[in-house]
This record gives C-alpha cells, sequence and structure tokens, in this order.
C-alpha cells in the first residue's frame, strides 16, 4: 500500500457509496422530476421531508466536502470578494462561493436550485442569515420552523407543542404544496421506525468508547461514523444497514482488543484517552487526526459527534408519536443546549469514559459552538481534576489551519498530562 492510500472498512466504503448515490439524484432531479429542499444538519426532519419524496440537499455537508477536497479556499475568497466578511461561518462563505462558481457537486455536475428552503431553527444565528441569502438567489420558497431555545437546561411541554403546532401548520402545508404530495403520517411512522434502529446501533458504536483499548476514534472516525445519521440518510432502509455493519465491524475489534482504524491503518498505541469540544478542521482532516494517533491519543467521546443529536442521552425517534418526536429530536440538538448543559455532558464523558483530559478545537467562525468554550473548559479542568487544552483552527478555510501550531499545543498538552500522571503517582 503506498503511503497516500487511506485504509477504508466496509462501512466506509458503503457510506461512501450512498452520499455518491444521493448526490447522482440531487443533480439529476430535473430529469426525474423530484423537488430537492435545502436545510441544515441540527435538527433536519429528513423522515418529513423523505415522507413527500424530497430529496435532502445539505449546505454544511457540500461545504465539508469541497473543504476535504482542498476546493473550498478559492471558494470562501470569491465570497469574501462579493462583500462577506472574514469573520462570517466559512461554511456559508464556501457555499456562496460554490454558487458563483456555477454550483458544481461532487460528482461534478450541476446542483439544482432547491424548491423549498427548509430551516430547523436549533440554536445557530448564522443559519437564518444564510437563508436570508439562498432566499434572495433562488426566489423559492421558505419554510422556517423555530425552536425555542433550552435556556433553562431542559425541554418543556409547551416548547414541544409549540414546535409541533408549526409543524402541522406551517411546515406540512408547505411541504404539501412544494411535492404536490399529500402528507401520509404512516410513511412518516415508516421512517421513523428505521431511525431507531440505526439509533440504537450508532449509540452502541459510540459507548464502546468506554473500553480500554477504545475500538474507535469519536472524533475523528465518529466523523464517518454519525455521517449518515445526521445527513439525508436517517430514516432509510440504507442507513440501517450501514449501521448494522459498522456496529459488527466494531463488535470485530473489540472481540480482538483492536484500536480504531485510522488512514494508515490500525492504531495500537493507546497512551491518552481525550475527549474533544468543537468541530473539526476539514481542509487538513487527515494531517490533523494524524498528529493525534502519531502521538498515541485516541479520542473516547466527543461533542461534535452530538451536534446532530444526542441519541446517547436516550433519545430515539417514536413512531408512535411523530410529531412531538420530531420536535424532541430539534429541541435536544447540542447546539440548542445551554452552557451548563453542556458542561454537565463533558464531564460525564470525562468520567465514564475514564478520559485524561478535555481538548477544546476553537473554530474562528462558528460562534455557536466556540461562544463559552473557555469558560467550559476551566469548569471542567475545575470539577474533574483533569487538564485541559485549547487548540484553534476553522472549518473549511484553510488559511487559519496553522500545522506547527496545532502541533506544538497538542504536544505541550500531551506532556502535561503526563506530568499530571508522574504527580499522581508521588502523591500515593
Amino acid at each position: 500500500m503506498s503511503a497516500k492510500e487511506t485504509v477504508k472498512e466496509p462501512s466506509m466504503l458503503k457510506q461512501k457509496e450512498m452520499i455518491a448515490r444521493n448526490y447522482d439524484a440531487i443533480t439529476s432531479a430535473k430529469e426525474t422530476g423530484r423537488k430537492v429542499s435545502s436545510t441544515f444538519v441540527p435538527g433536519n426532519l429528513n423522515e418529513l421531508v423523505m415522507s413527500f419524496g424530497i430529496l435532502n440537499n445539505l449546505p454544511e455537508i457540500n461545504a465539508i466536502q469541497n473543504g476535504m477536497r482542498k476546493a473550498s479556499g478559492p471558494m470562501i475568497m470569491d465570497a469574501e470578494k462579493r462583500g462577506h466578511s472574514e469573520d462570517v461561518c466559512t461554511y456559508v462563505k464556501a457555499d456562496i462561493g460554490m454558487m458563483a462558481r456555477g454550483n458544481i457537486a461532487p460528482n461534478g455536475k450541476p446542483m439544482p436550485d432547491p424548491d423549498v428552503l427548509l430551516l430547523s431553527y436549533t440554536g445557530c444565528f448564522t443559519f437564518m442569515k444564510w437563508f436570508e441569502l439562498l432566499r434572495e438567489e433562488y426566489k423559492c420558497p421558505t419554510l422556517m420552523l423555530h425552536v425555542p431555545y433550552e435556556g433553562d437546561g431542559h425541554m418543556t411541554k409547551n416548547m414541544v407543542d409549540y414546535v409541533v403546532k408549526q409543524l402541522k401548520e406551517v411546515i406540512i402545508p408547505g411541504l404539501e404544496e412544494v411535492s404536490g404530495v399529500k402528507f401520509d403520517i404512516d410513511r412518516l411512522r415508516e421512517y421513523m421506525r428505521n431511525s431507531a434502529k440505526a439509533e440504537d446501533d450508532l449509540v452502541w458504536v459510540l459507548e464502546t468508547g468506554k473500553l480500554k483499548p477504545s475500538p474507535i476514534d469519536a472524533y475523528f472516525g465518529g466523523v464517518y461514523y454519525i455521517g449518515p445519521m445526521f445527513t439525508a440518510f436517517r430514516g432509510t432502509e440504507d442507513a440501517v444497514e450501514y449501521y448494522k455493519l459498522l456496529r459488527k465491524e466494531i463488535q470485530y475489534r473489540v472481540d480482538n482488543k483492536l484500536g480504531p482504524i485510522t488512514p494508515d491503518g490500525e492504531m495500537k498505541d493507546q497512551k491518552y484517552r481525550l475527549v474533544v469540544e468543537g468541530p473539526p478542521n476539514w481542509t487538513h482532516f487527515r494531517e490533523f487526526w494524524k498528529m493525534f494517533y502519531d502521538e498515541g491519543a485516541v479520542v473516547v467521546a466527543s461533542t461534535y459527534t452530538k451536534v446532530g443529536g444526542t441519541y446517547d442521552q436516550g433519545f430515539r425517534h417514536d413512531e408512535t408519536r411523530p410529531l412531538e418526536s420530531l420536535a424532541e429530536y430539534c429541541l435536544s440538538c447540542y447546539t440548542n443546549r445551554n452552557l451548563p448543559d453542556r458542561i454537565g455532558m463533558m464531564e460525564r464523558y470525562i468520567n465514564e469514559y475514564e478520559a485524561d483530559g478535555l481538548l477544546t478545537n476553537s473554530i474562528k467562525s462558528c460562534n455557536s459552538f466556540s461562544a463559552g468554550q473557555l469558560l467550559m473548559m476551566r469548569e471542567i479542568e475545575r470539577r474533574t481534576g483533569k487538564p485541559g487544552a485549547f487548540i484553534e483552527t476553522d472549518l473549511v478555510d484553510p488559511r487559519y489551519f496553522s500545522a506547527a501550531n496545532v502541533k506544538n499545543r497538542l504536544e505541550s498538552y500531551f506532556q502535561m498530562i503526563d506530568q499530571k500522571r508522574k504527580g499522581a503517582k508521588s502523591a500515593a
């Protein structure tokens, strides 16, 4: 195997095929007569959208795909030339720049204009401004589902009822009008049954990070594990099959006490167990990951893998209460939770997954994640006695990834963990 070849498991290959098939369906929508929605990952209503036969196109995923293909940099520059600030979310600028360059999908074909913009607002203010820009561009129907912020750290019946009312009075009638398809609640229930099956398997996979050695990396590897669940596949038979396959692969690693698969093969040496807060950098994803596994650092739990649903806290899509369940899903997404709730989640991960500390990757242009991160890290240090570390990158802007700076900070952090361990042994 050459140095440039990446090790991929059957589940990763299946996911790649699923993504390719979805892009082919989207880019051929005009020929097939299918409608296309544009929507976001946190709080996405995939089961409901599919109930109307509508295809789901997610702008953040397009930005991530372009970032991993090293294509997002020029797109961001194009958006800035059109007047967008350096401080604006780089997902937005990558999307605007992609449109300016012909809106070409990863399969090389042009994206169709969306037939509907569907916004489930879940804690990210930028989504609202992003959709204003898209509405100006496409002049298509826009449906907004307003999701109350969990400011007190929990959802109430009033919150759920408020979201359900909007689903009944705004979202469902709007999707009926766009698609020409009458709402069928039994079809929605079928998709939700599939979602719950896949969610069970995903949670099982994520919780294997508690084992020693951990058979997974819950941040870099976790990106692949959550892919189908957080995007256009939740509720499909494909997703059910993907998670069965993934669970089987992880079970094999558990049985044989194997570490996670990295781009360079199995990770054998696990010196450090980390919890990571914040999204990853996509433009240097493989290089970023390598900095961890070269040092023997495995991520056993992460908050990013909860941005599209906090399934490990017990939520499942429930076919017996379909609309209420959709509302509860939107309300419980990570970015819709207050800081004390996020701190509690990370504290639990540090303790239950027996981690050595919390590493925060602060994203320059992502306020919904980055606001309050330093405060949260200090509070986690105080509560757990475990050291924290702070690094800074960006989502899909290659200008804000300094490999030397990130590597130096990581190496310093691992030395800090070593010193903490020595101090604990001396005290004992």
